[in-house]
């Protein structure tokens, strides 16, 4: 808990504040009640209305995350990805995240939906599964991004879940801070 501790600090202050080069931090931990939190944080130079845009419109989301997307921006709505170009937001190898609630600007939480690349063990028990995903303004233009999935299921499917999304969210905010990176 204290490295945990220490990881973040360290991204909410030294290095916004000497310019160090944006990272993905991977702050991930279990819980008091032994349960798993997947957690990455990025800082970027942007306001909170920018941040907001990159994750909920169509247009934005096509900058950093999948080449094709499709949102229905509302509580029980939902985001629909691609990252097969040649395919749509209905393909069965679409990713649907399902909008569960939302703070314009602060907060959104996803039910993430396992599609067919998933065991049928996790998917018939990924009722719990979400990523919550903070913004929260750090002061000088910057916006620290948070995002922690919880309500993983257990056993060797749901391990190989977890390190399939630690991969994947790891290199999928390496992406955001692509655009972040690529003003400068």
């Amino acid at each position: 808990m204290k490295i945990r501790k220490a990881l973040l600090l360290l991204s909410l202050f030294v290095i916004p504040f000497f310019g160090i080069q944006a990272q993905v931090v991977n702050s991930s931990y279990v819980t008091k009640f032994g349960e798993k939190a997947l957690q990455f944080s990025i800082v970027v130079p942007a306001d909170k209305i920018e941040v907001w845009k990159l994750f909920t419109t169509d247009k934005g989301l096509e900058k950093w995350i999948a080449p094709v997307v499709k949102t229905n921006m509302k509580i029980g709505g939902w985001i629909r990805t691609n990252y097969d170009k040649t395919k749509t937001t209905e393909d069965t190898t679409a990713i649907q995240l399902d909008i569960i609630n939302y703070l314009d600007s602060e907060m959104l939480t996803l039910k993430v939906n396992l599609n067919d690349n998933f065991p049928q063990q996790a998917r018939n028990e990924d009722k719990n599964l979400q990523e919550i995903i903070q913004f929260i303004d750090i002061g000088k233009g910057k916006i620290k991004i948070i995002s922690t999935m919880v309500g993983w299921g257990q056993g060797n499917d749901w391990d190989k879940a977890y390190t399939f999304f630690e991969k994947g969210n790891e290199w999928t905010y390496k992406e955001l801070l692509k655009l972040f990176n690529s003003k400068n």
